[in-house]
């Protein structure tokens, strides 16, 4: 019977042809901690009685959501990590000196390898799987487990095979992909399986767009998001020094899925996910007739906080003033990301244009700092959700959009349709 890339990776990891379903033990190639979850992984590894890490080069560790540190309890946060990373003589440690949004850095870096098993404590960690791997997030106990154990246990997860069809339209993007795939199936219509990202629209992906699908698979319930090892993929790892030779894998044409979705991607408009939730999608037509308007404008985030993100941004921009009315916030993922877009020109033009430009940070995406809502605003985001209270306060609203709709909403004051 033939077997999908999820069960291929996990059949090599287990050393025999495994399927969807069967519970295994798995060796894990990637352990990623942050600055929030870790710390109680540390814990739980300290009351183990456990003195070292089973894979110390396979385990990251990456401050980044309250760094540099906005109060005293941030500051003694990161504190436990900073001393296990000294202690432990971490070679994948990464703060300020060295700093981004994990689901951004450690691609950049070279950490994640095709065919790798990883998990974080993070449920972003899905994000990964745009490189050819399975990637997961689980909880911080598990983490713990998983350094001192080396592996963990999996229940090999069913796939949908989401077949994209079509090249993609003007300022279409895979945010907008995702989107409308949460739109059409809902927050929990992919419950604890793999979303598997396939067709011809893959070819016009880059892997910006395959970042964003994988990210937000974990919106649509999902265990992980994949997307199979090709020329793109090549290309993108070409110039890094990679941690681990990669291991090709994909899905056989008899491979057996649970659902086959079908989206004709050169019809799909800009798709906006209207508050409280990542499936209540409409497209920018809609959202332009309902004259949404806004307070803030931010982009950034695990999701959509890369290069090609502020290059779109940077060209609505140029030459133009944000709206007296709104604040534009920019997060790049990482501080190379930010380099890069200051050697190309792209910040001077988003700064030139009334934006602010923040450090890598999860801060605004998760509530916590670098652009909390205030009570009754609205913002148009490129984030990954928008539950009740999640940018800020309980009666602020979150659109989620892509980076395009952001950049020329922040000029109008109203979630506006790049393309016109």
């Amino acid at each position: 019977m033939g077997q999908t890339i999820t069960e291929k990776i996990f059949s090599h990891h287990v050393g025999r042809e495994v399927f969807a379903g069967e519970i295994i033990r798995c060796h894990i190639d990637m352990v990623i901690g942050n600055d929030i979850t870790t710390p109680i992984s540390i814990s739980a590894f300290n009351q183990s009685g456990a003195e070292k890490l089973a894979n110390p080069d396979g385990f990251a560790l990456v401050l980044d959501h309250f760094i540099p540190a906005k109060d005293i309890a941030s500051a003694n946060q990161a504190r436990i990590s900073r001393d296990f990373a000294k202690k432990h003589k971490l070679k994948n440690f990464f703060d300020e000196k060295d700093m981004g949004i994990e689901h951004a850095l450690l691609p950049e870096k070279g950490l994640i390898v095709p065919g790798d098993v990883i998990i974080g404590a993070d449920s972003h960690t899905c994000t990964h799987g745009a490189l050819g791997a399975f990637s997961t997030g689980m909880g911080s106990t598990d983490l713990a487990f998983a350094m001192i154990t080396g592996g963990n246990w999996f229940k090999v997860p069913e796939s949908i095979k989401v077949v994209l069809s079509g090249k993609p339209g003007l300022y279409t993007t895979g945010k907008d992909i995702i989107l409308e795939i949460i739109r059409m199936i809902g927050v929990d219509g992919a419950l604890y399986k793999t979303l598997e990202f396939t067709g011809s629209t893959i070819a016009h992906l880059n892997m910006d767009d395959r970042f964003s699908m994988c990210n937000m698979a974990i919106e649509a319930g999902a265990k992980s998001g994949i997307v199979a090892y090709d020329d793109v993929t090549k290309e993108f790892l070409s110039d890094k020094t990679l941690a681990r030779e990669p291991r090709i894998h994909h899905s056989d044409a008899d491979a057996k899925y649970d659902m086959i979705l079908e989206i004709d991607v050169a019809k799909l408009e800009p798709v906006i996910a209207y508050p409280f939730l990542p499936s209540n999608g409409h497209s920018i037509t809609q959202a332009v007739k309902d004259k949404i308007k806004i307070d803030q404008a931010f982009i950034g985030s695990c999701t959509n906080g890369r290069l090609g993100d502020l290059k779109t941004a940077a060209e609505i921009l140029k030459g133009k003033r944000v709206h007296e009315d709104v604040r534009l916030i920019v997060t790049p993922g990482t501080q190379k990301i930010l380099q890069e877009a200051y050697r190309l020109g792209y910040m001077d033009i988003i700064i030139d244009a009334g934006g602010v430009v923040s450090n890598p940070t999860c801060g605004a995406c998760l509530g916590g700092y670098m652009g909390i809502l205030g009570d009754a605003e609205v913002a148009v985001s490129t984030t990954n959700r928008n539950f009740v209270g999640r940018m800020g306060s309980r009666s602020s609203k979150v659109y989620l959009a892509n980076s395009a709709v952001a950049a020329i909403s922040a000029l109008t004051g109203y979630i506006s349709d790049p393309r016109i």
